[in-house]
């Protein structure tokens, strides 16, 4: 398996990333770069790993589905008693990263995740299909369950209690956090792994760009 592994190559080249051009604000490039892989991308062009952090600096990494920039913000919703939202709590520094390998693009963002008002993760919610809004009442994510059977009676008594057509409330505890932003770098895949890294880093002015080595 290991001698396969090494065996994988892959080369890049379709497009390049040149710092002359690029747009003061990041999220305009970034904008680009997802209306990009919105329309050509085949499988998820929304997710992105989301890193977090305990209280003891451990990492831990998941892929969300990302919906919606908003006010320089990147927003997503969970559950506010999984493991994601309890190491934010603790620690409000997180990185998120897309990866589009039909574009041979990502990015990576690092900065501050905080709570979305109520007003707007109700507002979100009830854009959700029914299937999802039960599960969301259903699921107590990231703790351990007696079994499958369980979670799927969880499921039966809820579709009793909300039958399809009628409101169901949001749940206390999910909603939305919001990302503000202090870096973002962009990466082009280039020939002989000699790849585009052009990073933005916020300061008092605004944002400054610089390259990076591959």
């Amino acid at each position: 398996m290991d001698q396969n592994l090494s065996r994988i190559r892959k080369e890049y080249g379709k497009k390049r990333l040149s710092v002359a051009g690029l747009p003061d604000d990041p999220l305009v490039l970034f904008s680009d770069w997802i209306s990009d892989a919105l329309d050509h991308e085949d499988r998820e062009p929304a997710a992105m790993v989301l890193s977090t952090a305990d209280k003891n600096g451990f990492p831990s990494s998941r892929i969300v589905l990302l919906k919606g920039i908003e006010n320089g913000h990147f927003l997503f919703f969970t559950n506010y008693k999984s493991r994601k939202s309890r190491e934010i709590e603790e620690n409000e520094n997180v990185s998120l990263l897309f990866f589009w390998p039909g574009a041979e693009r990502q990015v990576r963002i690092s900065g501050k995740a905080g709570i979305l008002p109520r007003s707007e993760s109700e507002k979100y919610f009830k854009t959700r299909p029914y299937e999802s809004r039960i599960s969301a009442y259903a699921s107590v994510q990231s703790a351990v369950i007696p079994s499958r059977d369980w979670l799927e009676d969880r499921i039966k008594e809820l579709k009793k209690k909300y039958p399809e057509g009628r409101e169901i409330p949001l749940p206390e505890y999910w909603g939305g956090f919001a990302v503000f932003p202090l870096g973002i770098e962009f990466w082009q895949g280039r020939e002989a792994r000699l790849h585009d890294r052009i990073e933005y880093l916020r300061n008092n002015d605004g944002w400054i760009r610089r390259r990076l080595s591959p």
